[in-house]
């Protein structure tokens, strides 16, 4: 007698598959809109905004490719022209500017962290990953695009793309690692 090796396989039902493209849409939603929580600081391009919580959430709550696919959408919306940016700013130029690699590498922090967190719903798992995974992944981003567009020494790279902002990115990544916390047992027991 032949033995088979029965595998489950997940069919994502109609409502299965509401429920993920509305977690997507409003976390591309609330990417947008925390992006006008943002101030400059006078010695830098970049600027201290509050969509870095919305990106460790988004990581933290929704699967790798989803979390990719919302970031990916938020960089989109914002190249076309919509005033998705921090500051309310848009378009292209923002993406090849000298902060531009922010943006873009905000699309593989989110995926990495969601993928190394795969699925938990621990608190101290989501700021471990986003201190050591996401952080240093948004900074060689921010710093390879401050060092190539705006001619930086790397030293005047690491004070004007890093330095300043960690502190202020600990905290924001304790805060995205809370809300996901809580969004995740709140979905957990709505079903």
């Amino acid at each position: 007698m032949a033995q088979t090796s029965a595998t489950s396989v997940h069919h994502e039902t109609a409502a299965d598959k509401t429920r993920k493209l509305t977690k997507m849409a409003l976390c591309v939603a609330l990417l947008a809109i925390s992006a006008y929580i943002s101030f400059p600081l006078p010695f830098t391009p970049a600027m201290v905004t509050a969509a870095t919580i919305i990106v460790n959430m988004t990581a933290f709550i929704l699967k790798p490719n989803d979390a990719f696919l919302v970031i990916l959408a938020w960089l989109l919306i914002g190249a076309a022209g919509m005033p998705v940016f921090p500051g309310g700013s848009a378009g292209l130029g923002r993406l090849i500017g000298p902060t531009g690699g922010f943006y873009v590498s905000f699309v593989i922090a989110a995926w990495l962290m969601s993928k190394l967190l795969n699925g938990s719903n621990s608190f101290k798992k989501m700021v471990f990953l986003g201190i050591a995974v996401g952080m240093p992944v948004i900074y060689v981003g921010g710093c390879i695009s401050m060092y190539l567009v705006a001619h930086m020494d790397v030293w005047a790279t690491l004070v004007a793309a890093v330095f300043p902002f960690i502190f202020g990115d600990v905290v924001k990544v304790v805060a995205g690692a809370f809300l996901a916390t809580r969004i995740n047992a709140l979905l957990k027991s709505n079903g």
